[in-house]
C-alpha cells in the first residue's frame, strides 16, 4: 500500500464551517496512538500526510481547547504537546469509514486524548490523564440532543508499551485494562460502549508478550483487538511507520465496520475477535 503524500502543515483552522459531528470517536493511549509517523531523529515532522489521511470535510477533531475544528495531521499535535507528533492511525481510521458509509452522510469526529510514555496505571480513575479523557468525552456530546447530537460510537485504544518495561507490570496489565473499560463506561454512562484496542508491536522484549497475551485474552462484551504485530517499524523499533500507521488505521475501521457500525440500541455483541 503506496503512502506517497503531501507536505503539509498545521493550519489555522476554519471553525465557522466545522459541521457538529454525530459519530465521535474517542482516540486515546500512547505514542503510537498519538502518532510518530515521519518524525526524524532530529525530532522534526516530515510533514508528508498520506492521500488516507489528508483532510475530509466530514471529519473534525475537538482541540485542547474544546471546539471542533476541521481534522488534519498531527491529530495530537495539541494534546500531546510535549513531544513531535506525526501521522497516527486517527485520519486513515475516520476517512475510511467515512468512505464506506459507516457513518451514513453524517460527520465523523475525533477526541484525541493519547499522550507518549504513559503506562496503564497513569491512565487510571483519578489520575489526570484519565479525568481529562473523560471531560473530554463528555464535553464532545454537550449540549446535544438525542435527535440531533452526537454520539460517542467508540473508544479506539493503543497502549502499553510503557508496561513491558518490568514484570509487575506486564503481570497486572489484564486487570488494570479490564478495570479501566469498565471504570471509563461506568463514568460515561455507557456500559456497552465499543472498545477497539490494538495488540502492540513494539515493547521491552522481555515482557512483551506478557502484555500482548493480556491484550489477546481480554474477553469482555463490546471489546474487539487489531493486532499490530508484523507492522513495519521506524529504526528505533517502537514507533510505527507512515505507512504501517495507515494500514493500521485501515484495519481499526474494518473492525469498527464489522462489528459495531450498524449496533443501535440492542448493543449487539461483535461478530468476530481480531486478535
Amino acid at each position: 500500500m503506496g503512502v506517497a503524500g503531501s507536505t503539509s502543515k498545521v493550519e489555522s483552522p476554519d471553525l465557522e464551517t466545522t459541521p457538529r459531528p454525530k459519530h465521535i470517536f474517542i482516540l486515546s493511549g500512547q505514542s503510537n496512538m498519538a502518532g510518530r509517523g515521519g518524525v526524524t531523529r532530529n525530532r522534526h515532522w516530515d510533514g508528508v500526510v498520506p492521500p488516507q489521511c489528508r483532510p475530509n470535510p466530514a471529519v473534525s477533531r475537538l482541540s485542547a481547547a474544546l471546539l471542533w475544528e476541521p481534522a488534519r495531521e498531527p491529530l495530537h499535535h495539541d494534546i500531546d504537546s510535549k513531544k513531535v507528533c506525526g501521522v497516527g492511525p486517527g485520519m486513515a481510521f475516520a476517512n475510511a469509514v467515512v468512505r464506506r458509509g459507516g457513518a451514513g452522510s453524517e460527520a465523523v469526529g475525533l477526541v484525541p486524548c493519547a499522550v507518549g510514555g504513559t503506562a496503564i496505571k497513569e491512565w487510571a480513575r483519578g489520575e489526570n490523564l484519565y479525568e481529562n479523557m473523560v471531560r473530554r468525552a463528555r464535553d464532545s456530546v454537550k449540549g446535544s440532543s438525542a435527535a440531533a447530537g452526537g454520539e460517542i460510537k467508540a473508544l479506539i485504544w493503543y497502549q502499553g508499551e510503557s508496561d513491558t518495561e518490568n514484570q509487575r507490570d506486564a503481570e497486572a496489565y489484564r486487570a488494570n485494562m479490564e478495570r479501566f473499560i469498565h471504570n471509563f463506561r461506568q463514568d460515561l454512562g455507557l456500559p456497552s460502549l465499543p472498545i477497539i484496542q490494538v495488540a502492540i508491536a513494539s515493547g521491552d522484549s522481555r515482557y512483551i508478550e506478557r502484555v500482548r497475551e493480556a491484550q489477546l485474552g481480554i474477553d469482555l462484551p463490546n471489546v474487539v483487538c487489531v493486532d499490530a504485530k508484523g507492522l513495519p517499524l521506524k529504526e528505533d523499533h517502537l514507533h510505527l511507520t507512515t505507512e504501517a500507521q495507515v494500514r493500521l488505521g485501515l484495519m481499526l475501521a474494518e473492525a469498527y465496520l464489522n462489528n459495531f457500525a450498524s449496533m443501535k440500541a440492542s448493543h449487539r455483541q461483535p461478530e468476530a475477535h481480531y486478535c
